[in-house]
């Protein structure tokens, strides 16, 4: 008997043997459900039965066997929804692939038990094996989907019950910071609102992850502004907390446009922020906004030993930072900082990329003007020392 005329003739021991063997070969503290299974195996061992007495091409069956057959334009398979209900029902991964484990060794030695080899036997272990692959592979995908999407739930929900206590303690910080001016508890005042100040940073960012990661995007509030004139004014703010770190402004060219400038800030200030901890130690940072045509360009720069372009823009991803450790205190960092400075861009309808120049490390973010504003023509050269 073929193996899929086997599945078929024998669902009930196959599926009894299978829930008995992953019992016994869960991992320990592994809780299997299994009601779940026994809903789950019969879906599954119906789409290999499909698997099995559908033609493959040589190319086909290599691709199956590393679970990279091509993915179903028709309605979810069985191994998906199984992956994305074990996320949802909080197992581990190991436990899920136990699972598979158990039916693959459940249906080849009731098979083989059963019936004596024959032609066409081996070939359809071959099969059956790769279709378990690729129902893995399935479910692998999208349980790991399902456990990032909760994951992002998470820190959305962390962020902003973390945000009303945080408003709470800088408020508080600030009237005690007024209060003990010159006097010796001042500089104590000024610490708790620093520290306060950073906690608000680093949960806005994990607000902004979690929206940008959910599908929300990033909110922009646009108008007319001078994004030179903006970006400047968050310089000189820079300047007063970055002693250590010379930075040199420039702004050349119309500058003008429909930005949200207060997001923009926050991208330069990340930036920078970013090469002060990352660059040589007391090394200038170039910051330079120029504005050409249809688009507006800011770009960050600083000295350092240089990483290769492929892992500059690697940088952007999320929970990512520098392999090189930080020359100053990065403690509270999340690596969400150049990640929400990609996203920013993006709403924009921009991008950013990082390059190495004539040594530098460059940081530029590409703007479109946006809505048609009123535009002062500034074809000279500002520079600011």
């Amino acid at each position: 008997m073929r193996l899929a005329d086997f599945i078929e003739a024998h669902p009930q021991r196959i599926l009894d043997d299978a829930v008995e063997f992953a019992i016994t070969q869960a991992p320990d503290g592994a809780q299997l459900s299994v009601k779940r299974l026994r809903n789950d195996i019969p879906l599954i061992l119906r789409e290999i039965v499909a698997d099995l007495r559908s033609p493959q091409s040589p190319a086909q069956q290599r691709a199956k066997a590393h679970g990279r057959a091509p993915a179903s334009t028709g309605p979810e398979s069985a191994a998906s929804s199984h992956g994305r209900s074990r996320a949802d029902d909080g197992f581990g991964v190991n436990q899920m692939i136990a699972e598979y484990r158990a039916l693959r060794a459940s249906v080849l030695r009731l098979w083989a038990a059963q019936e004596a080899l024959a032609a066409g036997s081996i070939d359809d272990m071959i099969r059956f094996n790769e279709a378990i692959d690729q129902a893995v592979a399935e479910s692998l995908l999208e349980f790991s989907r399902t456990v990032e999407s909760w994951r992002n739930v998470f820190l959305g929900a962390l962020g902003h019950d973390l945000r009303g206590p945080l408003t709470a303690v800088v408020g508080t910080a600030e009237f005690l910071v007024d209060r003990t001016k010159d006097t010796p508890n001042a500089r104590l005042a000024e610490r708790i609102l620093s520290g306060g100040l950073q906690l608000s940073r680093l949960v806005d960012g994990l607000l902004d992850y979690s929206k940008s990661t959910l599908g929300a995007g990033m909110t922009l509030q646009r108008s007319a502004c001078d994004l030179g004139q903006a970006v400047a004014e968050e310089v000189e703010l820079l300047r007063a907390t970055l002693h250590d770190a010379p930075i040199r402004l420039q702004v050349d060219g119309d500058t003008c446009g429909h930005f949200d400038d207060a997001r923009l800030r926050e991208a330069v200030h990340n930036l920078v922020t970013n090469a002060a901890k990352y660059g040589e130690a007391g090394a200038e940072i170039g910051v330079t906004v120029t504005g050409d045509g249809d688009h507006a360009c800011i770009e960050v720069s600083n000295a350092g030993d240089p990483l290769c372009t492929e892992a500059l823009n690697a940088l952007f991803d999320p929970l990512r930072r520098g392999s090189r450790a930080a020359n100053q205190g990065e403690h509270t960092s999340l690596g969400l900082g150049l990640f929400i400075v990609r996203e920013i861009a993006s709403a924009h309808g921009g991008d950013v990329r990082a390059k190495v120049d004539e040594g530098r490390t460059v940081f530029a973010i590409m703007l479109p003007r946006g809505a048609d504003v009123p535009r002062t023509r500034r074809h000279a050269r500002t520079a600011y020392a």
